[in-house]
């Protein structure tokens, strides 16, 4: 199974926050990236792990970088060129906990399968190649045409599940991970998180 950790979007709701890129914010001492590598590698030893990214500071142990041919929409960080049967894709500024990594992991799927909550997809994972390219083509296709008002993950899920693209309705391919991520796209979202994360810690630490 090939892994593409996508790290190829411009932040521009981070804004470069104390110059470091959230992709490279650090937990427990690693990099948000680095530790998406170790997870990914500890729960499948054989992994293919790509970080999709042009930023030659994302280069990271335990993985390849790949500079995406095309970068134009936020589609594109399904990155075309990387696709290949076995594929799953997971968002570089998304923190996994370990079992949702697993999970994602360990999950059979004979088509393509949407993983997270109603909020948000935090990864994709396909065992067919043609059939993810097309839904990814249509997608494209119908925003650049002005038919749909964004370009993402979920465009994605209901182009594949034949669902409206008006409504977020979480069909039978979507794998709920019951809040095993934690996604920002802010500094204020990462100071909360952070507070959030440091009291979690601090009860899972009492007697």
């Amino acid at each position: 199974m090939r892994y593409v950790i996508m790290a190829n979007g411009h932040g521009t709701r981070w804004g470069g926050h104390n110059g470091i890129p959230k992709h490279l914010i650090e937990f427990d001492g690693e990099t948000l990236l680095r530790r998406i590598v170790r997870q990914v590698a500890e729960a499948d030893p054989g992994a293919d792990i790509v970080i999709s990214a042009s930023n030659p500071r994302y280069e990271t142990e335990g993985a390849r970088r790949h500079a995406p041919e095309v970068n134009e929409i936020e589609l594109d960080r399904f990155v075309p060129e990387l696709i290949v049967d076995e594929v799953t894709f997971l968002y570089g500024d998304t923190l996994y906990s370990t079992s949702a990594i697993a999970a994602i992991v360990a999950e059979p799927t004979t088509a393509i399968d949407f993983f997270g909550d109603e909020r948000a997809i935090v990864a994709v994972k396909s065992v067919d190649r043609d059939l993810l390219l097309r839904h990814l083509d249509r997608v494209r296709r119908l925003f650049i045409a002005n038919e749909i008002d964004a370009c993402k993950g979920w465009q994605v899920y209901q182009s594949y599940e034949g669902l409206s693209f008006d409504d977020v309705v979480l069909g039978p391919r979507f794998r709920i991970l019951d809040d095993a991520t934690v996604g920002f796209n802010t500094p204020e979202e990462h100071t909360s998180f952070t507070d959030w994360l440091r009291q979690e810690r601090q009860h899972d630490y009492q007697p």
